[in-house]
């Protein structure tokens, strides 16, 4: 898995008013926005803001069974296709993740799963067929940082 975070996804209790917040008052432009569902902003060249309605994040990624609670917040790494999205889980896996949810096709067209770190931090690794997807992945491939030692 590339060394890199594309989406930084927040549950939020209510979608319109993080409109009215982040678009209506800071003046941010939107990527997309869904009513009631999602408003995705995008906040550098591969780096995209997505304030996602809580009840849609719970029944995508799940809740805990082992007692412990998630953030309300999910990181994620969007990579070219499916196959690709299996892939990372499974280095993720073999590196110690847990699996929140296995990749499987989603409702907003795409296709993603989940694991959690070892301090129970969610990561979705999502395959997003949308134009910001691919403009997320386009950004990414023009140069990603360097990585000091």
């Amino acid at each position: 898995m590339d060394q890199r975070l594309n989406f930084v996804t927040l549950a939020v209790a209510d979608v319109a008013a993080s409109h009215a917040f982040y678009v209506d008052g800071l003046g941010w432009q939107p990527e997309l926005y869904v009513p009631g569902e999602v408003l995705m902003i995008r906040v550098a060249g591969s780096v995209v803001l997505s304030l996602w309605d809580r009840a849609a994040f719970t029944r995508e990624v799940g809740v805990p069974v082992d007692g412990t609670a998630f953030a309300p917040l999910t990181l994620a790494h969007n990579v070219a296709s499916p196959a690709e999205v299996d892939a990372a889980i499974e280095a993720a896996l073999a590196a110690g993740a847990r699996l929140l949810a296995p990749g499987a096709p989603r409702e907003w067209g795409g296709y993603s799963g989940y694991v959690a770190d070892p301090d129970g931090f969610a990561w979705e690794i999502a395959y997003n067929p949308a134009p910001l997807g691919e403009a997320v992945l386009a950004a990414w491939r023009l140069g990603p940082p360097a990585v000091q030692p």
